[in-house]
Parts: structure tokens; sequence; C-alpha cells
């Protein structure tokens, strides 16, 4: 059971369930809340399969990796920058979904701030970069 989430990041995920682009949204801990159909598709799993997932669990369940196939330390990807920050970051990177295809990302995250400057979350937008080259 998701405790009560705050207006700002309701509207932030009912928008993200409208949009073609994919979303992952964190609350304040980096629990993910939620990531639309599009993200899905990248990532190996529906949302409902998932479920909420720990920063612990996300940030390692995808099997981040650099340019090289080097692993990417949880605390470099641009969510966390985001949410560790509160600041807007940017990185390109490898993925593995959950089932086992790999992608080639590009990432924006940024913080997602309320009414009253009160910190919501963070938000990151991701599109796969080579479609076309999945394994």
């Amino acid at each position: 059971m998701m405790p009560q989430q705050e207006i700002e990041m309701i509207l932030a995920r009912h928008l993200a369930s409208y949009l073609a682009m994919p979303i992952f949204l964190v609350d304040p801990a980096g629990t993910v809340v939620f990531y639309n159909e599009p993200a899905e598709t990248i990532l190996g799993r529906r949302f409902s399969e998932t479920g909420p997932l720990s920063l612990e669990e996300w940030s390692t369940a995808f099997v981040p990796r650099d340019e090289l196939g080097r692993p990417l330390a949880p605390d470099d990807l641009p969510l966390v920058v985001a949410l560790r920050d509160r600041c807007p970051a940017h990185s390109t990177f490898w993925i593995r979904g959950l089932d086992g295809g790999t992608h080639h990302i590009e990432v924006t995250a940024f913080p997602l701030i309320g009414e009253a400057g009160r910190y919501q979350g963070a938000v990151a937008l991701f599109w796969d970069i080579d479609p076309g080259t999945r394994t």
C-alpha cells in the first residue's frame, strides 16, 4: 500500500500516463511511485507487475553500464543526482531491462518541487537512442 501522495505527484503521474515518452517518477526517498507504458517497453516489465521499487532496487535492477560497458554506480545515475542534489542531471548509458533486452538510453532527470517549495521527489524522462539495435 502506497502512502498518500501530494497533489503534484498525482498530477505528474496523470500527465505521464498520457505521454508517449518514457517517464519514471520517484518520491523523496527514491521509491518508484510510477512509470508509464512507454517506459515499460524499455524497462521490460509493466509497473503493475513490479509495483513500487526502492532506490536500491531500481538503481541496480536495470544493470546500468557506461559506453565502455563498465557498471555505473547508483550515485552516478541522473535520477539519483536529481534526488540527492535537487538539480537537473543528464546522461547517456546502457541498461538491461527486466526482460533481458539491452537498451542504449539517454536520461534527463529533474527534481519535482511542489507548492511553497515542498520537495516531492524527481522525474526522469528517457528514450532509447538506438531502438533498432536492441539485443
